[in-house]
Formats: structure tokens, sequence, C-alpha cells
């Protein structure tokens, strides 16, 4: 059994040492990312979950394909084959995705902390939490940072100790994707104090840098009343 707020204190202990290790691979994933945000924007409105996360899952499950569920990757205009199954057909990849938030474990639309630390959590349970079960670091999240070397499931159950993830995890997309644009911010890690930045000073749960909550609540503010 997991203890997700064990796992929560590892992540935030990860996210303050973290350095990207494939800086310019990331920030062009996170410029293409970034050039959608109106889409994501939608699904967030219907769901209360943030774009950025939003984002960074669709590219870890899809590499942002648009034909693609955010669910499991599986075509949107089709009943999905793989976990979670059953889902679908949807209208729309916005359709698919506000399903995937809200009707499918571990429901992410539920999620009231999105904290850098709970966020980051909340992303791993969102891919499943064999990695946690293993005390390793996720790649889901972790790969393309200092955080992560090898390990990988290759399929379900069968886990590779020695296999390499090449895909950028969400920690390194989110990172990037604050540099991009500073506005973005999840309590306790804005761009001043973002592992990227190089600043000496170390995010917090308790004591998050100046204008990173208030930058939260403007950007769901937001998101709720429609405006960009």
């Amino acid at each position: 059994m997991v203890d997700l707020n064990a796992l929560t204190r590892a992540n935030a202990k990860r996210w303050a040492d973290a350095r990207p290790t494939r800086k310019a691979e990331a920030a062009k994933v996170a410029l293409r990312l970034y050039k959608a945000r109106q889409r994501y924007q939608a699904v967030a409105r219907e769901t209360g979950v943030p774009w950025p996360a939003i984002a960074v899952i669709h590219e870890r499950e899809s590499s942002q394909d648009w034909r693609a569920s955010l669910a499991q990757g599986d075509p949107f205009d089709r009943v999905s084959v793989h976990v979670p199954a059953g889902r679908g057909p949807f209208v729309s990849w916005e359709a698919a995705a506000i399903d995937a938030l809200v009707k499918c474990p571990p429901f992410l639309a539920r999620h009231k902390d999105w904290s850098i630390a709970a966020a980051l959590t909340a992303l791993e349970t969102y891919n499943g939490i064999g990695y946690a079960a293993r005390g390793v670091p996720s790649p889901y999240l972790w790969a393309g940072t200092n955080q992560y070397r090898a390990g990988k499931y290759v399929r379900d159950g069968v886990y590779d100790p020695g296999k390499v993830d090449l895909q950028l995890g969400c920690a390194a997309l989110m990172i990037a994707l604050m540099e991009l644009d500073p506005t973005i911010g999840f309590a306790g890690a804005n761009i001043a104090q973002s592992p990227i930045a190089g600043n000496s000073a170390r995010p917090s749960l308790t004591n998050p840098s100046k204008g990173s909550i208030g930058a939260f609540v403007a950007n769901l503010v937001r998101a709720i009343i429609g405006r960009k």
C-alpha cells in the first residue's frame, strides 16, 4: 500500500532538487503545448484541473495527438480498449478529456490541492503508483530531469530496471512551461524559484515564493469565467 502523503513529500523534495537534463527538447515541446493552451483551458473550465496539468498529461499519453483520448491514448471516436477501457466514443477531443478527468480514476476533477507537490502526486497517480510501490522516481514525472536515470514498466506488471523512458516527464515539461510563461503557477513553485531558473532558494509547501499563489488563483479565475 502506497502512502500518498509520503509520496507527496518525496515529490516535493524531488522537485526542489530537480534539474533539466534535456532542456532544449523540453523547451520545444513546451512551446507546442503552450500554443494549444486555449483548448486545454476549455477543458480546465469544465473540470477545475489546471490547464498545464492537462497539457503535460496529453503529451505523456499521446505525444499531443488530438485524435487520441487523454485517458489512455486510444482514438477518442472509438470505444477504448486500454485502461480505462470501455470509454467512448466521443464527439471531440475535449469531450473525451473531460470524461477522463471527471469520470475515470483517479478522478482528477475532484482534486482540490494543486500545490506543486500535490499536483505531481496527482499526475503520478494518473499514470499509476507502481513506481512509488518500488520506491523509485516515476519516469512519467521525472524523465528529462536529474531525478531519473532508468527503470520503466515495459508492459502491465513487467518492470525493467535497465529500460530508459525516452519521453519527457511531466515535471520536466512543467519546468519548461513555467520558464516560457512565468504567470503559470502552482503553489510552492513559480518561475522565480523553479529549478530551471537556477535560484538558490528552494520552493516550500508552507512558505511558497512570492506571487505563486496569486498567479495560480488568477489563472483559475480566468479559466472559470472564460477570459483569455
